[in-house]
């Protein structure tokens, strides 16, 4: 069924909450008039035992989607590559073209276009097929809360999330999370079967919660922290802040040591001179996103503590509020162990 708001009807039934769930008559319930209820029922369908456990870092090869805004910069595409790169860690069922508007990007849309058009380009580089594995996301934010955008990328999740598994599908989200927040909506149940592992927003001590990813889409970075999904919170300011390298380096370790190392690297100058065309010493620039695929791979080299989740306010600072379910929140990367390894496997391309 073509969905462009929530049907209470499949909210309550899909998920199996019944009228106890946090979606009440139409309406979302509050606790002291701010934070968003939760229900502690899980449906039926649960996959990976209880809220905590699903948290629980991953210990062997987990079955994954990407979610990217891979036009945005220039993280992205090595967050692509790098997720590809590692089979032995993590099967990529799926990757989905996320919104973004910056100054690479006049609307939305036209950013998820761009990013739709760059993943084709990475998965080329990397003999991949892109037939039934990259996915148009959605074309806009969303406009008001409990307001889903449809999307292929929004109901492919949805598919895969409901398809028989064993464990919990890992939903990698390195952008604004409207397809995944979209779809979270449209099909309640699959909240207890998927791990969100998101890069949005700042320490819980900052005094701000603003950043690219979560500022994009309020009301899609809400439905995440709000819904009861199992969610591993990789905030950038001094934590994925750490990944940073630069020109020269990036020359000598990919420059024309395989196809998408070379491709990286081209992109990474090309994207440097754009951004500082008159910096005079060896610019250093931040690949956030490897930090969320880095987290699978060894949850030593991104250490993270489980948290109450947090609320978020209209002016986008964090609000504690008491009864609050679990989240994992990052504290640090390892910046020399991720370079090293995600180097090492675009040196080797395949």
């Amino acid at each position: 069924m073509r969905a462009t708001a929530v049907d209470r009807r499949s909210w309550i039934a899909g998920s199996g909450l019944g009228a106890a769930g946090w979606w009440v008559s139409g309406a979302l319930a509050t606790a002291s008039g701010a934070s968003p209820l939760w229900s502690q029922q899980q449906a039926s369908g649960a996959l990976g035992g209880t809220l905590e456990q699903r948290l629980a870092p991953p210990t062997a090869k987990v079955q994954a989607v990407l979610d990217t805004d891979t036009y945005n910069e220039i993280d992205d595409q090595f967050a692509v590559a790098y997720a590809l790169l590692s089979p032995q860690h993590m099967e990529i069922e799926a990757v989905y073209a996320a919104p973004f508007q910056n100054e690479r990007s006049k609307s939305a849309g036209e950013g998820m276009q761009k990013s739709y058009e760059e993943i084709l380009r990475i998965l080329g580089r990397l003999s991949r097929k892109t037939e039934g594995y990259a996915y148009l996301g959605s074309e806009r934010f969303m406009a008001a809360p409990r307001q889903p955008v449809e999307s292929d990328a929004a109901r492919n999740l949805i598919a895969k999330a409901m398809q028989p598994r064993t464990s919990p599908l890992y939903v990698l989200t390195i952008g604004a999370p409207t397809n995944v927040s979209s779809a979270l909506l449209m099909e309640p149940a699959i909240r207890d079967r998927i791990v969100v592992v998101w890069l949005g927003g700042q320490p819980l001590s900052f005094p701000t919660a603003r950043e690219f990813n979560l500022q994009q889409d309020l009301h899609s970075s809400r439905v995440l922290l709000d819904s009861g999904v199992a969610l591993v919170v990789i905030p950038t300011r001094n934590v994925s802040e750490h990944l940073r390298t630069t020109v020269p380096e990036v020359q000598h370790h990919l420059k024309g040591k395989s196809p998408i190392a070379d491709y990286l690297a081209t992109e990474y100058e090309a994207y440097t001179q754009w951004k500082s065309p008159h910096a005079g010493y060896p610019l250093s620039r931040v690949i956030w996103d490897i930090s969320a695929i880095a987290w699978l791979i060894e949850p030593k080299w991104v250490p993270t503590e489980v948290v109450p989740s947090p609320g978020l306010s209209d002016q986008y600072t964090w609000e504690r509020p008491t009864g609050r379910h679990p989240v994992r929140f990052a504290t640090y990367c390892s910046r020399d162990a991720i370079f090293n390894d995600l180097f090492r496997k675009l040196q080797r391309g395949s």
